[in-house]
């Protein structure tokens, strides 16, 4: 009688815990979901998917849908974290009761990708540029471009400008680098996520980074500002451009990283390279944020992201050259770890 009693109680314990072990099994997985820019997307994709194979149980999620939109999602409490290109306002984090962090985690440049079959190399001055975004440029045969491509056989064609359809962190860098250089620009659009675009039925939208992408690879004589990434991965033909030292810079040099080399990152994170210092520099080259909650109601999501953070400012970093980013320099990286404490 006792060896049974003994038995039926080792049978209860072995039950007790192989109900228990699944429990505990689900408890230890972490699923992280984030929204925003399509900027860094290419990159953050390719991070994340790495990070959740070794990451023993956390998996991360993250929707492309635009700087503004990710915002958005971070003040509703509809995601754990978001991605910006234009960082976030002061009057943004005042929304979130609990706090934001607001972490650098890659760099990149903004590149005007165009169609024009029979012409490989294009050189934009700085007026010409504002002058075709602004509307006052009309065909490619303009003298204005003409003066810098001498020998290129540039066509009788009307200019198609591609600009994005949503709230977009790309469209603030881009017009906060055509106001830094252009007064007519600062006066008229400005600056910001979205902006009153000069009225023209040559001027046509796409939503995110790779629908303009996809949308000059479609359309001959166009001309749109994407991320370089969806340029390099789509082949795109891009324009170089006329920096503050008169230089025409291609992207994907040092020019990207001479700009962030000649910038320091103030205390709250946020900087930005409107109009770059250096000879080489590329002259519309940007940080792009992520954005956490400084307080999280679960601990443990709290452990998950501060490991998701370290993976990209570790093995994240070495993708970014083939795909088309910038690595951050290793006094930023050193910066952002410190910030990364006040996750909690």
């Amino acid at each position: 009688m006792k060896i049974r009693s003994l038995l039926s109680a080792s049978c209860l314990a072995l039950l007790a815990m192989s109900l228990i072990a699944p429990i505990a099994l689900a408890q230890e997985k972490v699923r992280l979901i984030g929204s925003g820019a399509s900027f860094p997307f290419p990159i953050y994709a390719a991070w994340f998917k790495e990070f959740s194979k070794g990451s023993g149980g956390i998996t991360v999620d993250y929707q492309s849908k635009g700087s503004g939109a990710g915002i958005q999602d971070l003040i509703n409490k509809t995601v754990d974290f978001a991605a910006s290109d234009s960082a976030m306002t002061d009057e943004q984090i005042a929304k979130v009761p609990q706090g934001v962090q607001l972490l650098p985690m890659t760099a990149g440049e903004i590149v005007l990708a165009y169609n024009l079959p029979g012409v490989k190399e294009l050189r934009l001055s700085r007026d010409a540029y504002t002058s075709i975004f602004l509307g006052k440029i009309a065909k490619w045969n303009d003298p204005k471009i003409v003066a810098t491509n001498p020998s290129a056989k540039l066509p009788d064609l009307p200019i198609t400008v591609v600009r994005r359809a949503d709230s977009s962190g790309t469209t603030f860098v881009f017009t906060s680098h055509l106001s830094a250089i252009s007064p007519e620009w600062k006066q008229g659009p400005g600056a910001g996520n979205t902006v009153n675009w000069p009225q023209s039925d040559k001027i046509i939208a796409s939503p995110k980074n790779d629908g303009v992408t996809a949308t000059v690879k479609q359309t001959k004589g166009a001309i749109g500002y994407i991320e370089y990434s969806f340029a390099k991965l789509s082949k795109a033909d891009v324009a170089l451009m006329q920096n503050k030292a008169g230089q025409f810079v291609a992207p994907g040099g040092d020019g990207g990283m001479q700009a962030l080399a000649n910038a320091k990152l103030p205390p709250d994170m946020r900087l930005w390279l409107s109009d770059p210092e250096g000879d080489k520099a590329y002259p519309i080259t940007s940080y792009t944020w992520m954005m956490f909650y400084k307080k999280y109601d679960d601990p443990n999501k709290a452990a998950a992201i501060r490991k998701m953070i370290d993976y990209c400012l570790t093995e994240g970093q070495k993708m970014s050259d083939k795909m088309g980013y910038l690595p951050l320099p290793q006094n930023v990286i050193a910066e952002v770890r410190k910030a990364t404490a006040n996750i909690n």
